[in-house]
């Protein structure tokens, strides 16, 4: 009878865990079936925590692994922020990858921009990655998506996502992610941070592979057998002190190339023979997505596909330095100087930007959508000692019907000794801060233009 009993207990023990489980691996396609939108979030996705693991390798890289085995042409596209730009883990693996397959002709498109998210690179993915035609893509923005919510990210990594396997469907994808600032405790404590949590639910529905490079950092510094913020050794004496243990950064983000970039390397190699057991050939196809308000049709448009009027010059890259040192992601660009420079167009959609530079001599921006208040936006910023690219919405998540925006350079001059004291830097030359200009190149748009 006792024996009776037990049996009983046990077989339903059983069934309960067999439909717990069910529920758990299935739980991303329930929300995705019921078009779940990224502002109407059940709570394990508006506040995602995932544990945390070096490697996931899901679906895997088949199609990347058999082209590179048989040999030819075989391109990584790498697109990611300031730590993928470095001369670090993505040439360290490239090199890894080519000593791997030498029978292949492996070459890189590097799509890395320092200081942007997924926000943009969602809009730039066709001009820097999808033309280009790659066999694997890579995208690091676990660091830069950082203050994003994960609305935001699920929104714009899903675009990035639908856009390639729509364009190129046989193209493999990877996420991998860094760390920077106090994301190291969150690893220490056994879980994803937030932004890496909110990619890795998404690459859970995908079948995509993920690659923490930050797990072995975070238990090497818990060990106290790395040093995450400080200088490399110089003298005997320093390197002495040192001993064993690793400096992996000099500012808790960008890594040292000799140490901090060569862990990064390592857990891709580790998680390389995991994701190459896993998947099957073929190409990837497109379901329901994951968030029905992705950015999928995010894209670029020639910013004089719009109305200007007032002080605009379109700069020569054979005579103006601007213009040629970022000729090769604003192929146009246009300086607008106030007070009378204006920017106007309608488009029927839901979301709109501009892809831009801040610098030294910016200034700032009157946006106005619609009939909604005017706002300001700042093209300068604490690390305005230098021009970079940037990006700024207008809007977004707007109803899908036509709307009109209206931008304009103002003389109002924003308090540039001001905001780089956030980061104790100084105007060291007061005529390179001089100016409130703004430079443009495209229009960054879920819509279609209209006149």
């Amino acid at each position: 009878m006792l024996a009776q009993i037990a049996q009983i207990i046990y077989s339903s023990y059983m069934q309960i865990h067999c439909i717990l489980t069910a529920m758990v691996i299935a739980a991303p396609i329930i929300v995705a079936q019921a078009a779940q939108t990224s502002t109407n979030l059940p709570p394990e996705l508006a506040d995602p925590s995932v544990p945390a693991v070096e490697c996931r390798p899901r679906n895997g890289l088949p199609n990347f692994f058999a082209k590179a085995s048989q040999g030819g042409e075989v391109r990584i596209a790498y697109l990611g922020g300031s730590i993928t730009a470095q001369e670090g883990w993505r040439p360290k693996t490239l090199k890894w990858f080519q000593e791997q397959y030498p029978q292949a002709k492996i070459s890189q498109i590097n799509a890395a921009i320092g200081g942007t998210g997924s926000d943009l690179g969602v809009f730039r993915l066709e001009q820097d990655v999808l033309q280009h035609k790659p066999d694997l893509l890579f995208v690091e923005f676990a660091v830069n998506d950082g203050g994003a919510s994960p609305a935001q990210i699920y929104r714009c990594m899903e675009g990035i996502v639908r856009q390639t396997w729509k364009a190129l469907p046989s193209t493999d994808i990877c996420f991998v992610y860094t760390l920077a600032g106090n994301m190291i405790q969150t690893l220490q404590e056994g879980k994803f941070p937030r932004s890496a949590s909110a990619m890795d639910r998404l690459a859970d529905y995908y079948g995509i592979p993920t690659i923490h490079m930050g797990v072995e950092v975070a238990r090497l510094e818990k060990n106290g057998q790395l040093i995450f913020k400080g200088n490399l050794p110089k003298t005997d004496a320093e390197k002495a002190a040192l001993g064993d243990k690793i400096v992996f950064s000099p500012d808790a983000v960008h890594p040292f190339p000799e140490t901090g970039h060569k862990l990064y390397l390592e857990a891709v190699i580790r998680s390389m023979a995991l994701i190459k057991a896993a998947g099957r050939k073929g190409p990837h196809k497109l379901g329901e997505p994951f968030v029905a308000d992705n950015w999928e049709a995010a894209k670029l448009v020639p910013l004089d596909k719009a109305s200007m009027s007032g002080n605009w010059q379109k700069l020569d890259p054979a005579k103006d330095r601007l213009a040629k040192n970022f000729q090769n992601r604003l192929p146009q660009l246009w300086k607008a100087t106030p007070p009378d420079a204006t920017l106007r167009f309608r488009f029927r959609g839901i979301a709109a930007g501009v892809y831009d530079l801040l610098g030294p001599d910016c200034g700032q921006l009157q946006v106005t959508v619609d009939q909604q208040p005017p706002r300001k936006v700042l093209r300068f910023d604490s690390y305005c000692t230098y021009h970079r690219l940037g990006q700024f919405m207008a809007a977004h998540g707007l109803a899908p019907q036509v709307h009109e925006v209206k931008i304009e350079t103002i003389s109002d001059p924003p308090d540039k000794a001001k905001i780089l004291a956030q980061r104790n830097e100084k105007i060291n030359d007061p005529k390179r801060f001089e100016g409130l200009n703004w430079y443009a190149g495209y229009l960054m748009l879920i819509g279609e233009l209209v006149e």
